[in-house]
């Protein structure tokens, strides 16, 4: 097997972590919208770059208090901390045809580690969460039809003394040659 040296992509994806706990310090507003511009650069289904964004600071308390409402009761407290909350949605149909785009989460989720890798780059960290109310989401924040709450994001400094990596999986178990189960 030939050798490869680490990149600083390699090293970005090695330091993705999810927090728990964030910093109180605040993320410069420049920064904070080169970080969600990021996402522009994804790659997309026909280029329809389906992803929508809806972002909040601490000093905006009425619109951050909206997003931290739509999460689940185990996600408040923790997410709280962040000094940065975001709202990530997908487009559902085509903008050309409004045919189902079957591939609009796929491709905000792309958009996403865009983001990710971006924040990264700037020793800030995120935190993806499942955990939230799509139905509030879409009250409280007038989201169209057609459009569709994906996931909520905590956004900040880490503030946890050790990083509590998970066990990823072998890649023997992710990536199969020529067949499901071959390596």
């Amino acid at each position: 097997m030939t050798h490869y040296d680490t990149s600083a992509i390699d090293q970005l994806l090695e330091k993705r972590y999810s927090p728990r706990t964030f910093s109180e310090t605040e993320i410069d507003e420049g920064l904070l919208l080169q970080i969600l511009g990021a996402a522009r650069f994804a790659p997309s289904s026909f280029n329809e770059q389906p992803w929508r964004f809806i972002y909040a600071t601490k000093s905006q308390s009425d619109h951050y208090s909206n997003l931290l409402s739509t999460l689940a009761e185990g996600n408040k407290d923790w997410a709280s901390t962040a000094p940065v909350l975001v709202l990530a949605i997908a487009k559902t149909n085509f903008s050309a045809n409004e045919k189902p785009n079957r591939h609009a989460w796929y491709d905000t989720g792309a958009a996403v580690a865009h983001i990710t890798l971006k924040a990264s780059s700037h020793d800030i960290y995120i935190h993806q969460m499942a955990g939230f109310s799509t139905t509030k989401a879409k009250e409280l924040f007038a989201i169209p039809e057609g459009f569709e709450a994906v996931a909520m994001i905590a956004m900040g400094y880490n503030a946890e003394s050790e990083h509590q990596s998970k066990k990823k999986k072998k890649l023997d178990e992710i990536a199969f040659r020529g067949a499901w189960g071959l390596k």
